[in-house]
């Protein structure tokens, strides 16, 4: 199983939905751990050194950020971006599918979209 760390803006009813489904999938909030309006790098650097997949809302910079980190030879566990407008049980079934399903370290330095369909 995967941990994983949501980003400051996304969307609480997925996060809350994800731990009603499955409690044992390992999710914690960018507020959760301190980083309230931390900068994208920031979230990442804390993601890889808690060994955290992404998941994020944010298709406009935390891309570009991401393949920075790789490019750089920086670790970087995964990012998931999940659509803003994906219905909320389809954002929920991929990623409690995703979270119980995936090895450590199966998403190392990929960027994968939800809905996966």
């Amino acid at each position: 199983m995967i941990r994983l760390l949501a980003d400051e803006n996304f969307n609480n009813n997925i996060v809350r939905g994800v731990k009603l489904r499955e409690p044992g999938v390992d999710l914690v909030r960018i507020q959760d751990v301190g980083l309230s309006g931390a900068g994208d790098p920031s979230v990442l650097e804390w993601a890889a050194e808690h060994d955290r997949v992404l998941l994020t809302h944010d298709v406009a910079t935390i891309t570009a950020f991401a393949y920075e980190r790789i490019r750089a030879g920086k670790p970087m566990p995964g990012v998931f971006e999940v659509s803003a407008t994906v219905c909320l049980r389809s954002a929920i079934d991929d990623i409690v599918l995703l979270a119980t399903c995936s090895k450590h370290g199966e998403w190392e330095a990929q960027v994968r979209y939800i809905p996966l369909r």
